[in-house]
């Protein structure tokens, strides 16, 4: 455990040398407070010492006096630096982790997204990463600054007075095994509340998203009962983190206190005995001393919390960038201005080893054409449509575009080529000009007005307030299910693909906005290769070819006019199931 907490503390090392410069002036701050820190209890030692109680040099007691302002001055100054470095340095090295971390979950296959939780990728992504911040801020660079200058006091102290000292020596392994033992348990501890929180993440993350379905099946109590339960757990292992803490600085503040009585006393008999090498002096310079030893010891055991916390944080945040679950983009060819020649040659593919959701699937799509693709739910209709677009592999056998392998393709050109209309149309949080756009620079405002009149939607937009600069707010619940897929379409269109895919696009809408898809999509398909899966066969009746699938295999394929035609054939089924037939 303690060698993979190591690699993680060197993993986020790594990402500090673009600042080598800024790291090494945190130390060098840590090294002069640690300097000026110390030297401020001796140089009030000679103060009492050496004009106090033995001279009345009114300029020599000013001298020194005016040194220790100096001094306080340097001190509050190394302070401000030292902070402000440290923490500038680690809010830069969590931006860079955190922009890592989004680039390598974006990059994730949908199967890593099929069995994660988002709740969890959100705490990982935001949360954990702000705790990597604090080994920066709050632990690493305040322990080594706590170490220097408790090795700086020890020599201080032993120059002063090495017999003093010597208690304090004595007493320092006590502290240091109380440290060692609180910092074992908060470990422990600490894992057991990062893995709370994420759970407690999750759960309101998924709740929050699907609240609508928790108030329409009256779940409101159920849910409570179940956010207590979780919230409880939280509770729990916070209140074991802070029952250490109880425990362990009281103790830690005993010892201090009981040192400090020590050396008061020895030193006193000392100087009562005739001690020339002890004086008043030493024991109020050490009065000041053992506090400063002492409280970074009590304070590096709570440092070591922090950056424990820190750690734990980063070996989650590791795990998911060490996780390896990304589409192999090894292509070399630009899928530009394609054909859209679509070829499934024994496609075969499982979403669980084992249980196989394409068996076998042939498949070929001539240029132009629209093929419709029906069956029932769970026959492997969408999957063609992820496989098209690389979101899994395949088990076996070849999917082509124009004579070429998908897997040939550089990734993100053939994605450019390949446009897709779900059913569950995803609107951000933004206008409807950049949820059409989605930033892309290269389309214009006047290419999306001149596509969105061609479809015939541009109207229906324009009677919005501020027309294109509509915000729709999340996930678009400021438009009807059909406006949204409206939006969808015409994102679709002024991308320009080879291949448009309309994944069941007309399932939830009303009998006006399905006029106004029909329309969009016949704009959209012409003179262009396009696949529509749909459940209501009353819009793939014009389809060049119909595929209809069940159970993963391919069961028919024809015209609507053809299929019809078989009085036993699945598709005849599927229609008569959605049209009353009259005698």
């Amino acid at each position: 455990m303690n060698a993979l907490k190591s690699t993680s503390l060197k993993k986020v090392m790594q990402f500090a040398k673009p600042y080598k410069k800024r790291f090494s002036g945190v130390i060098t701050w840590a090294i002069l407070l640690s300097i000026f820190a110390a030297t401020r209890p001796y140089v009030f030692k000679k103060i009492i010492d050496d004009f106090l109680l033995k001279t009345e040099d009114k300029s020599g007691f000013i001298l020194f006096v005016s040194i220790m302002a100096i001094i306080l001055i340097a001190e509050v100054t190394m302070q401000f630096f030292f902070t402000y470095w440290s923490n500038w340095l680690g809010q830069d090295i969590i931006k860079d982790i955190r922009e890592k971390l989004f680039h390598h979950i974006a990059s994730f296959k949908m199967k890593y997204f099929d069995r994660e939780a988002v709740g969890k990728l959100v705490t990982r992504t935001v949360s954990d990463i702000e705790s990597i911040a604090s080994i920066f801020s709050q632990g690493l660079f305040m322990i080594v600054s706590d170490v220097l200058k408790m090795l700086i006091i020890l020599i201080f102290m032993f120059s002063i007075n090495w017999k003093v000292s010597l208690i304090v020596v004595l007493i320092m392994p006590i502290i240091l095994f109380a440290t060692n033992i609180f910092q074992k348990k908060m470990k422990v501890a600490f894992k057991e509340v990062r893995n709370e929180i994420s759970n407690l993440n999750t759960f309101v993350q998924e709740r929050l998203t699907g609240m609508k379905i928790v108030q329409l099946f009256n779940r409101e109590k159920i849910e409570a009962e179940k956010f207590e339960t979780i919230n409880k757990r939280h509770n729990k292992a916070w209140l074991k983190n802070i029952l250490y803490n109880s425990i362990f600085f009281p103790i830690a503040d005993i010892i201090s206190n009981i040192t400090l009585g020590l050396v008061v006393y020895i030193g006193a008999l000392l100087i009562i005995k005739g001690d020339v090498n002890t004086s008043i002096g030493d024991l109020i310079s050490f009065n000041m001393y053992i506090p400063m030893l002492f409280n970074p010891l009590r304070q590096i055991a709570d440092k070591f919390n922090v950056m424990q916390m820190g750690i734990v944080a980063a070996e989650r945040v590791f795990e998911i960038l060490e996780t390896d679950s990304q589409i192999q983009d090894k292509g070399t060819i630009e899928a530009e201005n394609l054909n859209g020649n679509i070829s499934l040659k024994d496609v075969r593919f499982s979403y669980l080893e084992g249980e196989e959701v394409l068996k076998g699937i042939n498949l070929d799509i001539t240029s132009g054409q629209t093929i419709a693709i029906v069956g029932s739910t769970g026959a492997g209709k969408s999957t063609i449509i992820n496989l098209l677009n690389r979101f899994y592999e395949i088990n076996s056998g070849s999917i082509t575009i124009d004579d070429t392998e998908l897997k040939n393709y550089k990734l993100e050109s053939l994605r450019k080529q390949i446009a897709v209309v779900l059913q569950d149309v995803f609107l951000f949080a933004d206008t409807i000009y950049n949820n059409i756009t989605l930033y892309n620079t290269e389309i214009t405002q006047e290419q999306v007005e001149s596509a969105a009149k061609k479809i015939g939607i541009h109207n229906f937009i324009m009677n919005l307030p501020n027309g294109y600069q509509y915000n729709v707010k999340e996930r678009g619940v400021m438009l009807s299910s059909g406006q949204r897929q409206l939006i969808a379409f015409l994102r679709a269109y002024v991308s320009k693909p080879s291949i448009l895919i309309l994944d069941e696009a007309t399932s939830s809408i009303d009998t006006h906005s399905e006029e106004m898809i029909q329309k969009a999509t016949e704009t959209i398909t012409k003179d262009r290769t396009s696949i529509v899966i749909a459940h209501r066969l009353a819009t793939i009746i014009n389809a060049d070819i119909i595929i209809v699938m069940d159970k993963g295999q391919i069961v028919e394929k024809g015209s609507h006019t053809e299929l019809l035609q078989n009085e036993n054939g699945h598709y005849r089924k599927l229609y008569d199931s959605q049209f009353s037939v009259s005698a």
